[in-house]
């Protein structure tokens, strides 16, 4: 996986985990850590995993952009720290396997657009998320994209316009996290929905992952246009055709890679 200087990576059985590992800095996203986080994402997209892990080290999940990397900069600089922030939450989201943020601490501004770019979200009861640009002199426009998706519009106003936290239990009313644990059991937790959520074909849940993003923010019958060929053409892969004969045959599946 690579040597690197703000994350620690490591890959054990089918899973990846990715710890952003500048507690100091409260894992700030610098340009230096966004491109670190880029490069780990690709390499563990194209291993052998099944999921990914994001997890901070330290006593925040994340912080948010890097101020004193960004107050460095002129537009054109900053355009191109948006847009590597920008790809690092698309490729979170092009990967084939599972991405699931673990959250403790905060999470706010571009790391509160982390955990909603992830496929999934548990978090821990001292967890709390803020786009707390609504109450300072830059907005939160970016982090804002994903959030908007997961809370919807008047829940994203109100975190957007006050810049006030939410705590893990709103997140989890509001759509932004799937769990919300004691801290104590929060690695309990990952672990348990991680395997859930990646049980079965490995290349079929890749190609499902793909869709339901390709789908998502669409009208209706786009969606339907798009879901209904990729289902089609996806009856015929390996993996549906052991699924469906494994239960006309009342076996276990074997799943082909």
């Amino acid at each position: 996986m690579g040597e690197y200087e703000h994350l620690l990576v490591e890959h054990e059985a089918e899973t990846v985990t990715i710890t952003m590992n500048r507690p100091a800095r409260r894992n700030s996203l610098s340009e230096e850590h966004l491109a670190e986080l880029l490069a780990a994402f690709r390499a563990a997209g194209e291993s052998d995993a099944t999921g990914v892990v994001l997890a901070g080290a330290g006593p925040v999940f994340s912080a948010g952009h890097d101020f004193g990397d960004v107050a460095a900069r002129d537009l054109t600089g900053v355009r191109q720290l948006l847009r590597l922030c920008t790809d690092v939450m698309q490729t979170i989201q092009s990967v084939p396997q599972v991405v699931l943020a673990r959250v403790h601490g905060l999470a706010t501004a571009a790391g509160c657009q982390l955990v909603a770019s992830c496929d999934l979200a548990v978090a821990a009861e001292s967890a709390g998320f803020a786009l707390p640009g609504g109450k300072g002199g830059w907005f939160c426009h970016t982090p804002a994209v994903p959030v908007a998706r997961a809370v919807g519009r008047k829940r994203l106003m109100e975190l957007a316009l006050t810049g006030d936290p939410i705590d893990a239990a709103t997140a989890l009313d509001w759509g932004l996290v799937n769990r919300v644990v004691p801290d104590a059991e929060l690695d309990t937790a990952v672990a348990a929905l991680l395997e859930r959520a990646t049980r079965g074909s490995r290349a079929s849940k890749a190609l499902g992952k793909q869709t339901l993003y390709a789908q998502l923010d669409r009208p209706e019958a786009d969606a339907y246009a798009i879901a209904l060929e990729v289902m089609a053409a996806a009856s015929q892969l390996p993996g549906a055709r052991e699924g469906m004969a494994a239960f006309l045959e009342k076996r276990k599946p074997d799943w082909p890679d």
